[in-house]
């Protein structure tokens, strides 16, 4: 039996679990581990409201009730008059390999499609994480090529894979 995975606001019981996403190399991963970090941003961004905002957001990701990690999205403009959704995903280490990042990507475009006038989503993983690529091949993401040198993680440039939806391949009709 597969688990129900859910999107939900930040809640301030949730804070400990971002900063330990951020700060432990376990629950990071290898791939998201990019040394130690002060945190004090989540905890203000929270008690500032600004979790949500019309420019981007984190939502936890919840399965069976359990907060196992999170997603976030923020805009990134492609010409003056519009932007795209660049989104990411932090999973602890009990919640990956379920298929909990696969659901909660494709729900998290859902969102962003239903609540926003973007037409494209994207996501990049370095070129190493293949769990990642097939997560986002999974929930409906194309490959569409390759930023070389793009991201320093532990000691060196790292080439990142970019994937990404438009509105069409979800919705179909171009809503």
């Amino acid at each position: 039996m597969s688990a129900t995975v859910n999107l939900r606001p930040v809640l301030e019981s949730d804070l400990p679990m971002l900063a330990l996403l951020r700060t432990d190399p376990v629950e990071a991963s290898v791939f998201g581990w990019n040394g130690f970090r002060d945190n004090s941003d989540l905890y203000r961004a929270f008690a500032e409201g600004t979790m949500l905002t019309a420019d981007g957001g984190r939502l936890v990701v919840v399965a069976d009730g359990q907060p196992v990690g999170v997603v976030s999205w923020h805009q990134v403009r492609t010409a003056p008059s519009s932007f795209t959704w660049n989104m990411g995903i932090a999973l602890l280490a009990a919640g990956r390999g379920h298929g909990h990042g696969t659901t909660a990507q494709r729900q998290l475009v859902e969102y962003l499609f239903a609540h926003t006038q973007a037409n494209r989503v994207e996501a990049c993983t370095e070129a190493e994480n293949l769990a990642e690529q097939r997560s986002l091949e999974k929930a409906g993401f194309q490959r569409e090529g390759v930023r070389r040198g793009s991201a320093f993680r532990d000691g060196r440039w790292r080439d990142m894979v970019v994937y990404a939806l438009v509105r069409t391949d979800v919705l179909g009709d171009g809503r």
